[in-house]
């Protein structure tokens, strides 16, 4: 699929807000939720990097699926242990299983629907985690209204994850051509309201 200068410019902004967000957007965290939010937004990054220099078709890697794991349970180990300080190991073990557990899922062949199963699984609690968390907080005054950006990112970047990997799996919920001219705008928006969730919350 050939690339439009819109989309050069969408995914070019995608890695100067990623970089920035890498760089200085979250200054002031624990240690762990500094490294998951550095891991999250290093491979937005290098995915936008990628995008911009081989073009969509890079979208056709089989490692997508594992890759577009890493970003929500990143986020969501993160926000967690910010913020809900008694499910902090808990839910670090979770992401580590899920993320394992893709990871096998997608590099051996097994019949029947556990891969797509397992995979709805560990992006939908992360997901959820991203998009509703922010936003409880937010309602609660636990943190500025502004934080809740991030759980709209989160919805953002959830849907845009189960589009891909439904894409890899075979049974897309959108043709692949709607996918690709969506994706540059909607890694944009999702990182946008990442960083200005950060940044403001």
């Amino acid at each position: 699929m050939r690339f439009s200068s819109l989309d050069r410019v969408l995914l070019l902004l995608t890695v100067l807000l990623a970089s920035y967000q890498v760089s200085a957007g979250i200054d002031g965290f624990g240690t762990l939720p500094i490294v998951a939010y550095t891991i999250a937004f290093g491979v937005i990054l290098v995915a936008a990097l990628l995008i911009f220099i081989l073009g969509m078709e890079v979208l056709d890697s089989p490692v997508v699926i594992i890759v577009s794991t890493i970003i929500p349970l990143s986020l969501a180990v993160g926000l967690v242990w910010q913020h809900l300080a008694s499910l902090r190991t808990s839910y670090l073990v979770f992401a580590i299983i899920g993320f394992l557990a893709v990871t096998l899922t997608r590099t051996i062949q097994i019949p029947g629907k556990s891969p797509t199963f397992v995979l709805a699984i560990t992006h939908g609690i992360a997901g959820m985690t991203i998009f509703l968390l922010p936003i409880i907080l937010s309602i609660q005054g636990a943190v500025k209204p502004l934080f809740s950006l991030v759980g709209v990112g989160g919805a953002l970047i959830g849907i845009g994850g189960l589009f891909l990997s439904f894409l890899k799996t075979g049974k897309p919920i959108l043709s692949r051509g709607m996918i690709m001219r969506l994706f540059p705008m909607l890694l944009l928006l999702t990182t946008a309201l990442f960083v200005a969730g950060f940044k403001f919350g």
